[in-house]
């Protein structure tokens, strides 16, 4: 059941269960459906299965499976399903960094590390929470729709960010950034909303990515190449810095 309590001495029950569809996708899959069922009336099943292949493609992108989040204030856990494409040192984004004359302070122009992750059209496209706190911003950029692979989709791309502060002033950006197909972000949340980590914030339409700044003095404990779970992976703890290193086998 949704907000049950499990842990790592055996609390809890798991199962397996068909992950509920969003409202976001279902009246994509029931245009797709209707046509499919429309067509194939007719007899024309050379393009009603196709179209029924879509449906269920459909249902399939806009899926929106439960997670467990772990709970440990010091956790920044992945925002994102996808693969960890980029983890570079840059100075955040302008729309984190500056004054945004509300009085609340953004992330700085110290370098930090931002983690990118990508997201294929086969990966939940739902975004979460990397940490709770209050949702200090939400910026709407529209732009291109450049491959999200890119590194330069973080400054070309339509994208929008969030910055998430914690009750101790912990500060952590992260950014949706809309892809080749991807055509439109959707919010969930707004400036001002509480949220806990790994609640559902919005997601991205097709084929996209995500960015995480995490907070200065704290370095990832995924990496290059790894695949993350969002709202379960730890991406992050903070105050943290070791080297990991990895083998690719």
């Amino acid at each position: 059941m949704p907000g049950d309590i499990l842990d790592n001495r055996g609390r809890g029950t798991a199962g397996w269960s068909w992950p509920s569809i969003h409202p976001e996708g279902r009246k994509f899959a029931l245009i797709a459906g209707v046509a499919a069922l429309a067509i194939g009336f007719f007899g024309w099943s050379f393009i009603a299965w196709p179209l029924a292949a879509l449906t269920v493609g459909i249902l399939a992108f806009f899926r929106n499976p439960e997670r467990v989040t772990p709970r440990d204030d010091a956790f920044i856990v992945a925002p994102a399903d996808g693969l960890v494409t980029l983890i570079q040192k840059v100075p955040p984004p302008r729309e984190l960094s500056a004054n945004d004359g509300t009085g609340a302070t953004g992330l700085g122009e110290t370098p930090v590390t931002r983690i990118s992750i990508f997201m294929s059209v086969f990966d939940v496209h739902i975004n979460r929470a990397p940490i709770g706190g209050t949702i200090r911003r939400v910026v709407y950029i529209p732009g291109k729709f450049l491959n999200a692979d890119l590194d330069k989709a973080s400054e070309e791309n339509e994208r929008q960010h969030f910055l998430v502060e914690r009750g101790d002033g912990v500060k952590v950006g992260f950014t949706q950034i809309a892809g080749l197909i991807a055509r439109r972000i959707v919010p969930f949340v707004k400036g001002g909303d509480i949220v806990a980590a790994g609640q559902r914030v919005g997601l991205i339409r097709f084929g996209s990515r995500v960015d995480v700044y995490l907070p200065e003095g704290t370095e990832p404990k995924v990496l290059i190449g790894q695949r993350t779970v969002a709202g379960e992976t730890v991406l992050a703890e903070v105050g943290q810095a070791p080297m990991i290193e990895g083998i690719r086998q």
